[in-house]
């Protein structure tokens, strides 16, 4: 097991997967009527703030094992792809309609990307150091 310092990359992630859920489930509250939207796009945007926060905080670690985070990244991404199409799908199939399924959509596009990098760090981060 290698030890080092990391940045809270599973932290932050669980922490943007909280507000995504927050947000899916206030719209889906609203459902088949159409919800007030500011409360779904803050948390929105808190999401992909945090995200980003990853992305930024995961590049800067120096030695980082990234050809096993990619291939272990790109599994889990395209299993996430299908699964967030099918959940998309249930959307448009239960007529989710105009700016609330747009916002929905971005939400379910942030939790397709934040599980496989909470996957591929996850296993990556105990590889050793690349030079």
């Amino acid at each position: 097991m290698i030890d080092r310092k990391l940045p809270p990359v599973t932290e932050i992630g669980a922490a943007s997967m909280i507000t995504i859920a927050g947000g899916v489930i206030y719209l889906a509250a609203y459902l088949p009527k159409h919800a007030p939207l500011w409360f779904a796009l803050v948390l929105l945007a808190v999401a992909a703030g945090l995200q980003v926060t990853n992305a930024v905080l995961l590049s800067r670690v120096p030695g980082f094992a990234w050809g096993l985070f990619f291939q272990v990244g790109r599994w889990a991404l395209l299993a996430y792809a299908l699964i967030a199409g099918m959940i998309e799908y249930a959307f448009v199939y239960d007529h989710t309609r105009g700016p609330q399924l747009v916002v929905m959509t971005l939400m379910l596009a942030l939790f397709m990307v934040n599980v496989p990098v909470l996957i591929a760090f996850t296993v990556a981060r105990y590889q050793a150091l690349e030079s």
